[in-house]
Formats: structure tokens, sequence, C-alpha cells
């Protein structure tokens, strides 16, 4: 059980997809306007990366391949499901959720540790990376909003200035919603994180 809980503290602090190996950089730096979306996307993510567990099965000629089948099977139930149930998360993300397909991070974990290890690793593996993918997302949604629009999660946190009233307040930083806001908080959490390490 101890190398169960090593995969998923991998996953999040010490191999964290965004921050540390920086793949899956696409849904990184296009969904991460809002916390919210960070989360649904992350989470989605890990839903597919815990389930899309192929073992030695596959001939090696055929891998790739079946892992994108076994994958876009996923992908497309986990679609279906958000927008079922979540209709405002599936329109946030948009195309970004039929493109989990092709993300590194499925991939790369499918190909360098799922096919190579045990079942119940595995799972731990992809739990683990999903939620590092999610944690990384999250924070950096988290600070767009916050400086973009001074909110966090829909609630506003910051009371906003109105000049026409000489109210004085927060004055959003709209640089943040929009897609360079995107490339500076994630520089900007990579620094912090790398000082700490």
């Amino acid at each position: 059980m101890n190398k169960c809980i090593e995969r998923i503290v991998n996953g999040i602090v010490k191999e964290n997809p965004t921050f540390v190996m920086l793949i899956g950089m696409c849904p990184t730096l296009a969904v991460t306007t809002s916390a919210i979306n960070g989360i649904g996307m992350g989470l989605s993510t890990t839903l597919v990366l815990v389930f899309s567990l192929l073992r030695k099965i596959i001939p090696d000629s055929a891998r790739v391949p079946a892992f994108i089948v076994v994958v876009a099977s996923l992908v497309t139930i986990v679609q279906f499901l958000l927008q079922g149930y979540v209709p405002s998360l599936y329109a946030s993300l948009g195309i970004y959720i039929p493109l989990i397909v092709v993300n590194c991070i499925i991939l790369g974990r499918a190909e360098s540790y799922a096919s190579k290890n045990p079942v119940l690793p595995s799972i731990f593996d992809g739990i683990g990376m999903g939620l590092g993918f999610t944690v990384g997302l999250t924070c950096i949604g988290a600070v767009r909003e916050i400086l973009g629009s001074g909110q966090i999660f829909g609630f506003q946190l910051l009371p906003l200035a109105d000049a026409a009233a000489g109210k004085a307040g927060y004055t959003p930083l709209t640089i943040f919603v929009l897609a360079p806001g995107a490339f500076f908080v994630l520089a900007m959490l990579i620094a912090i994180q790398n000082a700490f390490r």
C-alpha cells in the first residue's frame, strides 16, 4: 500500500504534470479562466486516466492506436456525462473535452507507467497524476479569476471599484482572464514552486 500512496504523492507533488513535467499545456492555458473550469477539466482527465488501464494484453505494434481508441471511448462517456449533468461546465470547457484523447498526460502515463506495471499501482498513478493536474489547473484558474475579476468560484472576493459612484475598490486586471494571463500565472506559480523545492 505504501507504493500506492507514493504514486499519489508523486503525481501531486514530485511529478506534477502542470508545474514539474509541463505536459498537457493546451488545456492548462486554455480552460483555466476560472477555478471551477480547472476543477472540471482536471477531474475529467483524472477519470479518463484511472479507467484507461491497459497492460500487456495488446501487442507492441498496436499499443498506441489501441490506447487512443480506449481513451477516446472514455472521453466520449465523460463528455456525455458532463453534457447531461453539468451543462454549464460542458459549455465552458467546449472543444477541450474531446482533446483529452490526445493529452500528453493520458498517452504518456499509459505508455510509460500503466503498460509496464501492475493494475493497482497503475490505478493509483492515474489518480495521483489526475489529482496533480486538477490541483495545477485549479490553482492557475483561481489566481486568474481573482486577479482578473476579483472573484473565486463565482463569489465576489474583492469589492469592485465604481468610478461613477466614487466608490473605491478593486479594479480587475483583465489581462488575467485573457490568453496572456494564463502564461503569466503559469510562469509565476512554477517560479514559486521552484523556489520552495
